[in-house]
């Protein structure tokens, strides 16, 4: 199935929940608009994860790293599926310009996306109506961003991710983050994490992030997928395996 292609901004905004930079990221951030969204069609969630992002801004290692995850969002799976292992209704995706793959339903569909020139967008998504879905963002960093370890160790990290995301301490509140599991394996750092906005259903949250090299520059790789409580019976075991399938190539 080829990828459908979508302009960088309907790409850049489907995954919900309103991002505002909590008191000790203030001062970090140009960007007052950094959000996730779930566009609506008739009332209905639409399909095609979409990031939306405000403009670039902070060229520190910890901001950069944060900015990355709040535009792609976060999702981490552990176990490797070897590809002759595969049942029949998933397929290897394998990009060869980007250098990854990961293993996806047979019959998900894939939206692809140019930002402002720096940043790739990959999309994977069921056919029906649903709000879960896996997606890519792919970053150029500056030559010294070699490895993670630059933006410091991951459950460091993964603490200050899911803190900045956490507004549970407003009146009234805001969205709630829960950090889940955080570690680092195989040069990969893996973040699980919930968030839950008042009368929302909870979501369910992994990051996978990657650094590679293109030949040309570094390339920082946000994996995200996401479900919620009533969509895990159905998505929850799939977009597991499809996250913990990626591999940069």
């Amino acid at each position: 199935m080829a990828p459908i292609s979508l302009n960088s901004q309907s790409l850049l905004s489907h995954l919900s929940f309103s991002l505002s930079p909590s008191p000790q990221q203030r001062g970090l951030w140009r960007n007052k608009n950094s959000s996730i969204i779930y566009c609506k069609n008739n009332g209905a969630d639409q399909q095609k994860p979409r990031l939306s992002a405000g403009e670039e801004c902070g060229t520190g290692r910890r901001e950069l790293l944060f900015q990355a995850v709040s535009t792609a969002f976060a999702f981490p799976a552990v176990a490797l599926a070897a590809e002759n292992d595969l049942p029949g209704d998933f397929r290897v995706y394998t990009d060869e310009a980007n250098k990854f793959k990961i293993t996806i339903p047979q019959d998900w569909q894939v939206g692809t996306g140019q930002g402002d020139g720096v940043r790739s967008l990959i999309a994977f998504y069921p056919p029906d109506a649903s709000s879960s879905n896996v997606s890519i963002a792919i970053t150029a960093l500056g030559a010294d961003f070699t490895r993670l370890e630059s933006f410091g160790k991951v459950d460091a990290f993964a603490e200050n991710l899911v803190g900045g995301l956490d507004r549970s301490w407003q009146r009234p509140p805001g969205v709630a983050a829960k950090l889940i599991d955080s570690k680092a394996s195989n040069g990969l750092y893996y973040i699980e994490y919930t968030l839950k906005n008042p009368g929302e259903s909870r979501r369910h949250l992994f990051s996978v992030l990657g650094i590679a090299n293109n030949g040309t520059y570094n390339r920082l790789y946000t994996l995200t997928g996401q479900f919620v409580d009533e969509e895990e019976e159905k998505f929850g075991s799939t977009i597991q395996k499809a996250v913990s399938s990626f591999r940069l190539i």
